[in-house]
């Protein structure tokens, strides 16, 4: 797979972020999401094959798109983008011209547990490359409302707390995301970088 976009993020090392392969990349996701970590993720209890037939699903939309972000590379985060406008988040605020969806899924630490900073310079990599590489104007992001530590996360990066909302069951013959309660955030790309 093709790089989509690389920043070197000192001291950590060189951030890469590229498409997700979901059969290649399965496994790696796979077991991110049946950690309890990850259960806000709503994907513990899934087989590797369910993980890799969400992700082959979501490669065929044009409005959704799942990637791998790499640490010299290794995996070290799920990144999806998404149409606020196409996802039901879009029914539960009034969407801008220029916004862009963002979840985020973080890699568990190394064996040589957490290192301080290296959260913020992910989510910075990840934010350049979707408000500079892909020139939008704000982000949104909407973690369950019981997710205070990625509530906090996102605020120490610059998103501001909007409304908490109610997402909408999607019950579809591909799809199903039960009821969630969550918490909207925005970054903007004029407080992101300044002067841009």
């Amino acid at each position: 797979m093709t790089d989509l976009f690389e920043q070197h993020t000192d001291p950590f090392g060189t951030v890469r972020i590229r498409p997700l392969d979901p059969a290649s990349d399965a496994g790696v996701i796979h077991n991110w999401v049946s950690e309890e970590r990850a259960a806000f993720w709503g994907m513990t209890g899934l087989t590797r094959d369910q993980v890799a037939d969400i992700y082959a699903h979501m490669a065929g939309l044009d409005t959704h798109h799942a990637h791998l972000v790499t640490l010299d590379g290794t995996p070290a985060a799920l990144f999806q983008t998404y149409e606020p406008a196409a996802d039901r988040v879009g029914e539960c605020y009034d969407v801008l011209p220029g916004d862009l969806g963002v979840h985020v899924l973080l890699a568990p630490a190394g064996p040589a547990g957490p290192r301080p900073g290296w959260s913020s310079a992910l989510l910075t990599a990840m934010a350049t490359y979707a408000l500079r590489i892909l020139d939008r104007r704000r982000l949104v992001v909407d973690p369950d409302v019981r997710n205070t530590r990625a509530i906090a996360r996102f605020e120490r990066e610059g998103f501001v707390r909007g409304p908490a909302v109610v997402l909408p069951e999607v019950d579809l013959p591909d799809v199903y995301l039960p009821e969630k309660h969550a918490q909207l955030a925005f970054l903007d790309r004029s407080v992101a970088f300044p002067g841009d």
